[in-house]
């Protein structure tokens, strides 16, 4: 049977990204157990989670117009096969080369995926509650990635390293299942009324400004996001703890993100005020993860940084929605991502040598809490520039 209505298919859509989410987790989830099995520092181990997100440099925009021209379900299951093949890669590596070309092929998959499930859920919710739809599509990430930092650990403690990574290709396996044999695509897509078109599929340069900004808001924001997640346990360890009871606490924070990012979405959906609750929660994330290190209270630390933090994701990833038209969205969320895994792929191993030269297991954490601060500023230009062309679109 498959899919017939727009929850179905966001049912569906979340529990394939999830996989994603999961399969981005395992190396900060166990991260001093992989500093030791690859005998690497600090800075390669950031190399391996921001491997993850490098290839989308370079692949997000064209996997944008290979959903045009392959079919998003065609191209997104595509792109979970590749995810599980290089899962399965990087759990047989014993050495740094094997893992991390099993890091850039899932990664790769990971990019394919990522930006063809987003124009598939704002092909069926365009017009209809976008806001709270693509709120629920970014929550699977959280959701993959709080599963991970929950129990990655203890199946590496249950049974071993290789074993939890081939779990983590399996689950990626299950999200193609579900996408080939239940999905069905739309037999018709809302069309916007704003007046930024693309031809055949590609942005005007209006729009691309548009988009392009957004994609920096998105970036830094995440970025933040990522840099505690994947530093945490680690930061954790340092601190004394074993590697799954640090794996464990730094996921309440995002356990609680989970509940986080569905209900700010609906927050702005219902009453609005988008860019006051998104100023808030973004200076309000940063100082919490700037804090983490010098306070000793790590649980309530993380479980406010999962309410706060996390809360404005719907918003953000909605920004560069209303600037596409059904026939460019595919390439369009194809250049929003682009910026994103770019600067995900950099600051991953940024933050790690920042451990390495100063010596601070919190110097990520820190480091991640500036970012929100970047995302505030980019998120200003963006209204900015949006304010300036309404008043050339006024006066025209």
């Amino acid at each position: 049977m498959v899919a017939a209505n727009r929850w179905t298919v966001l049912a569906i859509i979340f529990a394939a990204r999830t996989s994603m989410g999961y399969q981005f987790q395992s190396v900060g989830s166990v991260g001093p157990v992989l500093v030791e099995h690859l005998a690497i520092d600090f800075a390669m181990l950031g190399m391996l989670i921001g491997l993850y997100k490098l290839p989308g440099a370079i692949l997000a925009y064209p996997a944008g117009l290979l959903g045009l021209r392959g079919g998003l379900k065609a191209m997104a299951a595509l792109g979970l096969a590749l995810m599980a093949i290089g899962g399965a890669i990087t759990a047989y590596a014993d050495a740094l080369a094997l893992a991390t070309a099993g890091r850039v092929l899932a990664g790769a998959g990971a990019v394919l995926f990522n930006v063809l499930s987003a124009a598939i859920v704002a092909n069926w919710f365009v017009d209809k509650e976008i806001t709270l739809a693509m709120a629920i599509h970014v929550n699977s990430w959280p959701f993959g990635i709080a599963l991970g930092l929950a129990t990655q650990a203890m199946l590496v403690e249950a049974t071993s390293l290789r074993a939890m990574l081939f779990v983590t290709a399996l689950f990626c396996a299950v999200g193609w299942l579900l996408l080939v044999v239940l999905y069905r695509e739309p037999t018709s897509a809302g069309a916007r009324s704003v007046p930024l078109r693309g031809r055949g599929g590609r942005l005007g340069g209006q729009a691309f400004v548009f988009v392009s900004l957004a994609a920096m808001v998105w970036l830094l924001f995440n970025a933040g996001l990522i840099l505690v997640v994947g530093f945490a346990p680690a930061f954790l360890v340092a601190q004394g703890l074993s590697v799954s009871e640090s794996g464990l606490l730094a996921s309440f924070g995002t356990w609680i993100g989970i509940a986080a990012i569905p209900l700010g979405g609906y927050v702005v959906h219902r009453w609005g005020h988008a860019n006051l609750m998104m100023t808030v929660f973004l200076v309000g994330g940063g100082a919490i993860a700037i804090m983490i290190p010098w306070v000793d209270a790590w649980l309530v630390m993380f479980v406010l940084f999962g309410l706060v933090a996390w809360t404005p994701a719907g918003p953000i990833v909605a920004l560069p929605v209303v600037h596409l038209t059904t026939e460019n969205r595919a390439a369009g969320m194809g250049v929003f991502f682009s910026y994103y895994y770019l600067g995900i792929g950099l600051f991953a191993p940024l933050a790690g040598w920042l451990r390495d030269i100063t010596g601070s297991p919190g110097a990520p954490l820190m480091f991640a809490g500036a970012l929100f601060g970047g995302a505030l500023l980019f998120l200003a230009l963006l209204r900015n520039a949006e304010h300036r062309f309404s008043a050339r679109q006024r006066a025209a």
